[in-house]
């Protein structure tokens, strides 16, 4: 409810805001007839300015321009027809208006509309005393043209030193007929008490009101005014799915100190029970960070209690040092299952744990940085699924070194030493299955280094470069034959050059900028004996444009591929010559060996397989364009010339005619391994879409009837090779122009055979709040081309009020 007061506060307190700072007790005009009147002249303005504070506003003058003005020098004066009274931003009109200078008091009535900052009031009467800035306006109706919303009151008191007070209030965004109907939702409030200086707002008997039933309610209410931070309820949560039944979360902010907060959210889940979400952030001097715990008591399902802890941290020692930490544990390895939106890792069966101290170098000649971590993993395995972990480093220390040397002459170099140890569940697994021979934990330092010479010129460039990769090993045996301690030096030598073509061209009707960019990467880098070293870090390249013209086809320190080879690509590209806008993109690259290469990887990316002896690679072939209107292709083909068919293929489309209208396909093949299809959109099924329809004023909202429009999105991943979904978001969204709701389903493979389901409902009044789960990061993450509803809603500005 914090969220949606907010917006009540800014109507009902805002023209309190200025008026808290005073007018000057000045003649309103001087006393002329209306001749006099009518003949002045005043300059237009475009646009309302701020009122300013203190003395300034005190010294601004006051204008007043009416059909007749008349006045009582010390007395009276008094304004009637069209009456419009102005001082800095503030604009009262009226069909009359008095003002007594002895009691310091205006009244306004007939027709009154006060006009700043975007909003308007109206309403029959209007009466302040203007240095105290204490009255009254009675049953005024006020409208934010920047929200497309507003509302009305019973009476708006000011009582004085930034103090107002509502009565009988209500705020909606939706038309408001003029036969008395109650909009779609409307927020009412018994009372609402404003203090600007003490920065508080209290609302007594508040309750949201949607299609005619209460749904949100609260007999008293605290809040504070604009963005400050203030302990209070937040809206709740609702959810649904088939591990834990219904979810009904309530968070309370705890506003703890200027630079500390917490969010403690209490929830119920029909099949499991009770559980705490908590959030502790804090921000000190040198020093910040979040701790997020999950806790179930006592799982009814698990038959035990269950908790979930993610730590984040960073902060500044003395000496320029910095540290980190990035911390993720869970109960029980089904907790990824269960828990699958809760998981709070990009990894969601790998859950790390970092602690780092690093340190920035200054040298003569260049930069570096000194590092310390430790890097290790909880690994959750699955009957079903059994996952290798990445080796854990307890340390890894290193530094790295990058810079000039003269002549042009341009160096990096990397020193590192790391202790590979495996997780004690994988351990325990590989042990079992009787692989613990090629899952080695040991020791390795290893330096790393190159020294390039480049050219590099408007339209070319050339660069040399001699590398070095050198790595000692002391570990355990990986064999019968192996040895305990190995080291080995693979020097490497590569030459990158390319040049930049460009021309001015037409085609597709419009001017256009053709560039034509051929590049060459040779490398020369010996064959050293690898396999009978362990392999910590190291695994094959996936095949795109930036690993086909890199040194090594591996990533990693452990495997060295020994290359003779030439590297040949081009990319071509033609750009609108008045939008920049790319129109099209080919690019075509394939390697050439020079020699058989026999530090190879095998069918699955592990170092170690066949030698290599054909002399072509695959080639790959990649291009996208947008020349059609409102498509978008795109595609990436490896295709064998010994096969002579393709092995890997990635092609999708995009059709994106207008807002809220997008459909979109991918199809990925990876030859023997994989074939998946993928369809995702947004599309209006029933109803004109929101966008164009516009609301002027509140008088004239029911013209602007809150008519629906119906949109169904979703996106679907099939198995081509399986014959089954894979993942799936299905939903449908209504947009009422006031108030959309959202009913989102997520299918998530957690196994083979298994899936997890979840429901998601969320109500949006439109400049109010949201109620309900969040479906929103799930359609912006998995739907390409998804946009938020309200994205392209425009009001009219505030209506013309610079009369002259």
């Amino acid at each position: 409810m914090r969220t949606s007061l907010l917006a009540l506060v800014a109507a009902l307190g805002g023209l309190g805001a200025h008026g808290a700072h005073g007018q000057t007790v000045e003649p309103a005009a001087p006393a002329a007839p209306a001749s006099a009147a009518s003949a002045a002249t005043l300059q237009s303005s475009p646009s309302l300015q701020p009122l300013p504070r203190g003395d300034a506003a005190r010294r601004l003058p006051i204008v007043l321009q009416a059909q007749q003005i008349t006045t009582q020098p010390d007395l009276q004066t008094v304004a009637e027809g069209n009456v419009e009274f102005r001082r800095g931003g503030l604009v009262i009109q009226a069909d009359r208006l008095s003002y007594d200078t002895p009691a310091d008091l205006a009244r306004a009535q007939g027709h009154v509309k006060v006009t700043r900052d975007g909003a308007q009031y109206s309403g029959p009467e209007l009466e302040i005393s203007v240095q105290r800035f204490e009255g009254f306006f009675l049953r005024p109706e006020f409208e934010f043209f920047s929200l497309g919303a507003g509302g009305s009151a019973q009476k708006l008191e000011f009582l004085g030193n930034g103090r107002t007070r509502a009565t009988q209030a209500l705020y909606t965004s939706c038309p408001r007929d003029s036969d008395g109907t109650e909009p779609a939702w409307v927020l009412r409030t018994d009372r609402v008490t404003i203090d600007l200086d003490a920065n508080e707002g209290i609302a007594e008997g508040a309750v949201l009101r949607f299609l005619g039933t209460p749904i949100l309610a609260m007999p008293t209410l605290s809040f504070p005014l604009g963005d400050a931070r203030k302990s209070g309820w937040l809206p709740p949560s609702i959810d649904s799915d088939n591990r834990s039944g219904l979810i009904l979360s309530m968070p309370y902010y705890w506003n703890i100190a200027p630079n500390r907060d917490a969010t403690l959210a209490p929830r119920v889940m029909t099949r499991r029970g009770f559980g705490l979400d908590t959030e502790f952030r804090y921000l000190e001097p040198s020093l910040d960070g979040t701790l997020r715990v999950d806790w179930l008591p006592h799982d009814r399902l698990f038959g035990r209690s269950r908790n979930a802890v993610v730590w984040t941290h960073d902060g500044q020692l003395p000496g320029g040092f910095r540290y980190d930490a990035h911390v993720v544990r869970v109960s029980d390895p089904d907790w990824w299952k269960d828990f699958p939106d809760a998981s709070r890792s990009i990894t969601a069966r790998l859950l790390p744990m970092r602690l780092g101290v690093q340190r920035t170098l200054t040298l003569p000649l260049g930069e570096g940085e000194f590092y310390a971590r430790l890097n290790k993993w909880q690994v959750l395995q699955a009957s079903d699924s059994v996952i290798a972990a990445p080796y854990e480093r307890a340390p890894q220390v290193g530094v790295r070194l990058a810079g000039g040397v003269g002549w042009g002459f341009e160096y990096a170099a990397e020193s590192e030493f790391n202790r590979f140890t495996l997780p004690g569940n994988e351990a325990a697994t590989t042990s079992a299955t009787s692989t613990v021979a090629t899952r080695a934990s040991g020791d390795r330092w290893h330096l790393l280094g190159a020294l390039s010479r480049p050219w590099r010129e408007p339209g070319w460039w050339v660069v040399p470069k001699i590398a070095i990769n050198a790595a000692a090993y002391d570990n355990t045996a990986l064999s019968p034959t192996s040895l305990v301690r190995a080291s080995r030096v693979i020097p490497s030598f590569s030459l990158d050059t390319g040049i930049e073509l460009e021309r001015s061209t037409e085609a597709f009707g419009r001017r256009l900028h053709q560039t034509l960019e051929p590049r060459f990467l040779y490398v020369n880098t010996p064959y050293r004996l690898q396999s009978d070293l362990p392999n910590y870090d190291s695994a094959a390249k996936d095949f795109n444009f930036v690993s086909l013209f890199s040194d090594n086809t591996f990533s990693g320190v452990d495997r060295v591929s020994d290359s003779h080879q030439l590297t040949a690509g081009f990319t071509t590209r033609l750009v609108d010559a008045q939008s920049g806008a790319e129109a099209l993109r080919l690019g075509l690259v394939q390697r050439m060996l020079f020699r058989t290469q026999r530090v190879t990887a095998q069918a699955d990316g592990t170092p170690d397989g066949d030698p290599l002896t054909q002399r072509f690679s695959d080639a790959l072939l990649v291009g996208s364009t947008s020349v059609l209107p409102g498509w978008t292709l795109d595609g990436a083909v490896q295709y064998s010339t010994d096969l002579q068919r393709s092995i890997r293929s990635i092609v999708g489309a995009r059709y994106s005619p207008g807002p809220y209208r997008t459909v979109s396909t991918t199809y990925r093949l990876a030859r023997g391994l994989s074939e998946q299809l993928e369809v995702g959109w947004q599309w209006p099924i029933f109803g004109q879409p929101y966008a164009g329809r516009r609301a002027s004023s509140l008088q004239n909202l029911s013209d602007n009837t809150c008519s629906g429009t119906w949109y169904t999105v979703g996106r679907v991943n099939y198995s081509l090779k399986d014959r089954r979904v894979t993942d799936s978001v299905l939903g449908l969204e209504y947009d009422a122009g006031c108030w959309i709701g959202r009913f989102v389903a997520q299918q998530v493979s957690t196994g083979q055979s298994q899936a997890t389901t979840r429901l998601s409902l969320q109500l949006e009044l439109v400049g109010l709040s949201r109620i309900g789960s969040n479906p929103l990061k799930v359609l912006k993450d998995n739907i390409p081309g998804y946009r938020l509803l309200r994205d392209e809603r425009t009001t009219d500005s505030s209506p013309d009020t610079d009369r002259p």
